[in-house]
């Protein structure tokens, strides 16, 4: 079992090469600091990455902060940044959502939220982040990351912050991990929540199939995917249901005959229920978007049937994680902290993904400024590190 993996009773804190030297050391001489947030949207298994996250930093020695409520709670400083000790994030796999809290700061989309977080992160001597969230948040990481040496400049000249404070943490340096229940970055086979809010969808697709049954009904269940059908494919071929609509793919002129003439062959065939699922992104091939109430008012002008919508919202992204999610959360966090210790003021930052499960590099850089890099460049980089030890 990799040094990273193993029981919460160890009690050896092993360094990145192997040795008991002692705690990390940064520029400074001070002890390596790294900072782990989860920003826009929550998503099962983000809890197990802080966990993981934050344990490894301690046993490669360094120290690790949560930055509470996002960029939220960089731009707030104060409260908003605070140490963890390995206990502090006991017993958390099994929860959903994220303990250390997640927001959308519209303060950091502006320069004066920026200086303020660039402000507070050096308070505590963080220049390492791990950032766990979707396309904005990885995205706006990226813009910060890109503006910390001119946001640096002007807290220098501000006298906010000294020189030699400046001189010792000249970049920031930056591992992201995709948390997003639409399972929507290229170049990863999953996104941290994705598994577990698809079996949330199937549990409600299979409870209202036994109603609809009941009364001979069609439903036509709307679920998240804003510019992502996955969870609205996979639901729809693992639920067995009639008909599905995503954003890849928008239907053609007629889709809505095309719909509801399946819909009959499917009542003719002898079943009692009917089943449409709709992304929350689907549109046509005019960009004019299809809600789920649309295609229950075709179906009721085409089929003279009155149809139920059920719109599951959040509730896909509530509740227990999978074990998958705690698992490859587990291990993605686990990567990600070593990825963030061990790199240097030239380092790429990366986004830490799983791809194929099999041993691989696959290193491209992505829309949100990010070098993606493969699961399996993280299973050859602890094993190699293990093997040092």
């Amino acid at each position: 079992m990799p040094a990273a993996m193993s029981s919460d009773t160890a009690d050896t804190v092993p360094s990145p090469t192997g040795s008991s030297a002692g705690p990390l050391l940064g520029l400074d001489g001070e002890p390596l600091r790294i900072g782990v947030l989860t920003s826009g949207g929550d998503a099962q298994g983000m809890n197990a990455a802080v966990r993981a996250v934050v344990r490894t930093a301690i046993r490669l020695g360094a120290r690790p902060y949560a930055v509470m409520e996002g960029w939220a709670g960089a731009v707030a400083g104060g409260d908003g940044i605070r140490p963890l000790e390995w206990d502090s994030v006991g017993s958390i796999l099994q929860r959903g959502g994220t303990i250390i809290g997640t927001a959308r700061s519209a303060e950091f989309r502006e320069r004066a939220g920026q200086l303020a977080a660039a402000r507070n992160l050096l308070e505590h001597g963080i220049d390492r982040l791990v950032v766990i969230g979707g396309d904005g948040s990885l995205t706006g990481t990226n813009e910060f990351r890109k503006n910390w040496p001119s946001l640096l400049e002007e807290l220098v000249a501000a006298g906010d912050i000294s020189a030699e404070t400046a001189a010792a943490h000249p970049v920031l340096m930056v591992t992201g991990l995709v948390g997003s229940i639409d399972n929507d970055l290229v170049g990863a086979d999953m996104t941290i929540g994705a598994d577990s809010a698809l079996h949330r969808i199937l549990e409600a697709i299979d409870d209202i199939s036994s109603t609809a049954a009941s009364h001979q009904r069609t439903f036509v269940v709307e679920v998240m995917g804003r510019h992502c059908g996955y969870l609205a494919l996979m639901a729809a071929v693992a639920g067995g249901c009639d008909y599905v609509l995503v954003p890849e793919l928008p239907p053609g002129k007629g889709w809505e005959e095309d719909m509801c003439s399946k819909l009959k062959a499917g009542r003719e065939a002898g079943r009692r229920e009917s089943m449409v699922i709709v992304a929350e992104g689907a549109t046509d091939r005019e960009g004019n978007r299809i809600s789920a109430d649309d295609v229950r008012q075709v179906i009721a002008d085409n089929l003279g049937e009155a149809a139920r919508v059920t719109i599951l919202g959040h509730v896909q992204r509530g509740g227990r994680p999978s074990a998958y999610d705690r698992w490859m959360s587990t291990l993605l966090g686990c990567a990600a902290a070593r990825e963030v210790v061990s790199m240097e003021p030239g380092s790429e930052p990366a986004i830490i993904a799983e791809r194929h499960n099999r041993i691989r590099h696959n290193r491209h850089r992505c829309r949100h400024g990010f070098h993606i890099r493969s699961q399996n460049h993280i299973l050859h980089h602890i094993h190699h590190r293990n093997d040092a030890d």
